[in-house]
């Protein structure tokens, strides 16, 4: 099934060192539904203490692995909501020292599907959202919020030392290009693909996916979420790296705040 939807990773896949020696991001072509051409994309970072901490895994090819052991011990393993596990249990057994951290639900989910069995270390929970941690040396470096109510039961972090929001369905910034780039595909081919990228996107106002976040994501509990959007809105962080379209590499408060305007109207108004 992986390789359906995220064809050829080993020639097609993109590592890129977004900061120097902190940040690489492994970005690669994905197919949501086998037919919109979305992207998918990992994110590496290197701790201050040596370790690193890996975000929303992607396929684990050998140029992966060989920048990995460039940037120290894999500590943390993260599965940022319920739909970006699917190489996690290569992850695993890879690096099986690192903890594992994801979304209540995960390992249930995970189970049902037939996925490789992964001991979870950290899993966030609604009744317990910010009461839980992963450990001192993370949560000096990490702000995280558990975005229960978004319809994937979202994780989102922003590594303070860089200033960046790193997330994987809270925001999309298609069209998929640097996803893409290597892979032959065009990411802006097939009818579903047109008109998904005409939602999903960040330019202009960027009504169309305000209005997928408002009436879609987030409706089942909107207020959770306008009050998770709050949280994240006080961070401080200028480059946001989404899992699906381009990384936001300036300005990306400013973004965010776009996108998520009306959640943030509604949680200052409810104060």
């Amino acid at each position: 099934m992986s390789s359906k939807l995220s064809p050829n990773p080993e020639q097609a896949m993109v590592i890129r060192e977004l900061v120097p020696n902190v940040i690489t991001t492994c970005s690669t072509p994905f197919l949501r539904f086998k037919r919109f051409k979305i992207g998918g994309r990992g994110t590496l970072v290197r701790m201050n203490n040596g370790s690193v901490a890996v975000f929303s895994p992607i396929a684990l090819t050998e140029e992966v692995k060989q920048k990995v052991a460039s940037m120290g011990e894999v500590k943390y393993i993260t599965a940022l909501d319920f739909e970006h596990h699917m190489f996690l249990g290569p992850w695993n057994k890879e690096y099986p020292n690192a903890k594992v951290i994801g979304p209540e639900g995960l390992p249930e989910k995970r189970k049902k599907q037939g996925d490789e069995d992964v001991p979870f270390n950290v899993i966030f929970e609604a009744s317990k959202n910010r009461e839980t941690r992963v450990d001192p040396e993370f949560d000096a470096e990490f702000d995280y919020e558990y975005v229960h109510a978004h319809s994937n039961k979202e994780l989102v972090f922003n590594h303070k030392p860089t200033k960046t929001l790193i997330e994987a369905d809270l925001i999309f910034n298609l069209p998929a290009l640097e996803q893409h780039e290597k892979s032959g595909i065009d990411p802006n081919s097939g009818i579903l693909t047109k008109i998904f990228n005409s939602l999903m996107h960040t330019r202009g106002e960027a009504l169309a996916q305000k209005r997928v976040i408002w009436y879609g994501t987030s409706a089942k509990d909107r207020n959770a979420f306008n009050d998770s959007m709050a949280r994240i809105n006080a961070w401080d962080f200028e480059r946001l790296i989404p899992c699906h379209g381009e990384v936001v590499e300036k300005d990306a408060k400013t973004v965010f705040q776009k996108i998520m305007q009306w959640h943030l109207e509604a949680a200052r108004k409810s104060q």
